[in-house]
């Protein structure tokens, strides 16, 4: 199980101290919607320049008609990100689109499909989508790997039951952690370190409790250690 860590502060100067003060680990870092369209590129760039060895997750959540999932998908080629994701209720054939679009290139990002934001709860979700989460998340994974896809984004409720409809390998990645029982706050399926382990996620992402904290560093070390 990997760390990522959301950078999610209101400004580019906010997001760049903290990723100074946790320099000293490797670690993924993740570029979300509101700070890339705010930062851009530039800021993917400057974070390398404080440690090479940071890996960047940018998660734009893809959702648009195939050919323009696919253009997009490999505009973020040029990026020299690590990881990014789509969302899964594009459809399969928007998936697939865009893994044909990047099998030309010799490496590629790692590619996940956003399954159930965990802002959803369980009558929200089914309002939207008209079935229950935990039967829908498997659907969007057994799409998304169909489609070619290294795995998906989920709560750390739906790992285990994903990788028994999948594989092992089909990597899950869970926002929403609270690694020391933390308030959720605008979240509503949340879940501990320990947890994500038994569900055996294989990226945790953790933002307010690290960003929030007097020693951003000490928290990442803490998380490390129960990783």
């Amino acid at each position: 199980m990997q760390l990522c860590v959301a950078l999610d502060l209101p400004t580019k100067k906010e997001n760049l101290e903290l990723v100074k003060k946790i320099k000293e680990y490797d670690v993924w870092l993740k570029v979300g919607l509101r700070t890339y369209i705010r930062d851009g590129e530039d800021f993917l760039k400057e974070i390398k320049k404080i440690n090479p060895n940071f890996k960047i997750f940018l998660d734009l959540k893809l959702y648009d008609i195939p050919n323009t999932m696919a253009d997009a998908a490999e505009s973020i080629m040029s990026l020299g990100v690590d990881m990014f994701n789509v969302h899964a209720s594009a459809g399969a054939k928007a998936m697939s689109e865009v893994m044909k679009r990047l099998s030309k290139y010799e490496s590629r990002p790692i590619v996940l499909a956003v399954t159930a934001l965990t802002s959803f709860s369980e009558d929200e979700f089914v309002e939207v989508y008209e079935k229950d989460i935990a039967s829908k998340a498997n659907q969007f994974a057994k799409d998304a790997m169909n489609s070619g896809l290294d795995g998906v984004v989920c709560s750390a409720f739906e790992s285990a039951s994903i990788k028994s409809a999948t594989a092992k390998e089909f990597m899950t990645l869970t926002p929403g952690i609270r690694p020391f029982g933390e308030d959720a706050q605008d979240q509503q399926r949340v879940a501990d370190v320990a947890y994500a382990k038994s569900a055996m996620v294989d990226f945790i992402v953790v933002g307010r409790p690290i960003y929030q904290a007097s020693n951003p560093a000490e928290v990442v070390a803490k998380i490390l250690e129960q990783i």
